[in-house]
């Protein structure tokens, strides 16, 4: 039964940190979706809606205590992992394919459901427990037993994380990688192993630039020309944005309104500049074309405020998987704002990855408050957190 006294033991600080994320979101989704007759009604409801489910999810998260996270950590996961390859073959009366993605169930009353974000969540207990399990089996680990976890976490990521590349959903797949890789370094693998960890991507990175900036024509025919077409499309229009104008359109216009609001914004509901998505991915763009460089720089304030929360909170807990949950999460949640708002601006590629709290999407919205709620169990749960709460 949830004790209706652990209302007070929530950070006051995320807490009203998202509520201000809450209102500038829905302000900016109606705004976005509305200006323009691309909808035939604003979405400002719905994502309320969402909003008001995300909180109370946040809260029932919350309650739960440390064991009892563990305990629904692999059965959640078992659930996510199945929902995600069944829409491979699930028919398009359950399974609708939007701008040739096939990522969500249509549910009644919730509109769609998206399992691969409910994923993430499911992954981050899953891979934390497996490395303090091996942590405790280990106490003198070698570079075969670090080896073995390295294997352990590829098979529990890399699966489910190919299926959702496949969907195609490549932000998604980024965002399990941004969120796990760090978990591994906070692991305490050997340092050897972290070094060939790290060596591989970077040198992997290096090639390619070198490839594209010396070698282009090589790098076009052997290794751009391996992707899909939609990626392909993405790439040129990042890397070449006037060269290739239809490819590259939503980057355009994206940077287009940003820099139009100038510093101080044309106002509320003053938005002209047409962007497709506006009200998801592009949000960000919606803000900074009313709000200008003043609404666009407190909204990254606020977002890169709630990861320091974060941070600060998982600093205080003493229990490892604690530890390893709270840098998932702030790893993450850095990752995809910097994803987001960089893709607006043409400094990124366009990933279709959402601005954490503020875009348009249930499935998006209410999975970061699980994230959250299981914060807010940290923050419940550390060392010294009895002494702390006599003094607020």
């Amino acid at each position: 039964m949830l004790e209706l006294n652990k209302i007070y033991k929530l950070d006051k600080s995320l807490v009203v940190s998202l509520m201000l994320l809450c209102i500038i979101s829905c302000l900016f989704v109606h705004s976005s979706s509305t200006v323009f007759e691309q909808y035939t009604s604003s979405f400002i409801i719905k994502q309320f809606f969402y909003y008001l489910i995300g909180f109370l999810i946040m809260y029932g998260v919350a309650t739960l205590d440390i064991e009892q996270l563990k305990k629904i950590g692999w059965p959640f996961y078992w659930a996510m992992v199945v929902l995600t390859f069944g829409l491979f073959i699930a028919p398009e009366s359950i399974a609708r394919t939007v701008n040739e993605a096939k990522r969500w169930y249509q549910v009644p009353v919730l509109g769609s459901f998206q399992p691969s974000e409910f994923l993430k969540f499911a992954l981050l207990i899953v891979v934390s427990k497996v490395i303090v399990a091996h942590r405790e089996k280990y106490v003198r680990p070698t570079f075969l037993t670090d080896m073995r976890l390295l294997f352990i976490i590829a098979v529990i990521t890399l699966p489910p994380t190919l299926a959702v590349y496949k969907q195609p959903d490549t932000g998604m797949a980024m965002i399990y990688m941004s969120m796990i890789i760090p978990m591994i370094f906070f692991s305490g693998i050997q340092r050897k192993l972290l070094i060939i960890f790290t060596a591989i991507p970077v040198s992997i990175l290096s090639v390619v630039v070198i490839l594209y900036v010396k070698f282009n024509e090589f790098f076009t025919d052997k290794i751009l020309n391996k992707l899909s077409g939609h990626q392909i499309s993405r790439i040129y229009g990042w890397l070449q944005p006037y060269e290739h104008l239809d490819s590259s359109y939503q980057t355009r216009q994206g940077f287009l309104a940003i820099g139009s609001g100038g510093f101080n914004g044309k106002g509320y509901m003053n938005n002209n500049v047409y962007v497709v998505e506006k009200h998801t991915d592009f949000i960000f763009a919606n803000i900074a074309e009313e709000l200008g460089f003043i609404g666009g720089a407190f909204v990254i304030a606020l977002l890169f405020f709630v990861i320091y929360r974060i941070v600060l909170i998982t600093v205080e807990a003493r229990d490892p998987f604690m530890t390893l949950m709270g840098a998932g999460i702030s790893s993450l949640l850095a990752f995809q704002i910097t994803q987001n708002i960089g893709m607006t601006i043409g400094l990124l590629p366009v990933t279709g990855m959402t601005l954490p709290f503020l875009s348009y999407g249930g499935s998006s919205l209410i999975s970061n408050f699980m994230l959250m709620g299981i914060v807010m169990i940290i923050y419940n749960s550390y060392s010294g957190y009895l002494f702390k709460t006599t003094k607020e």
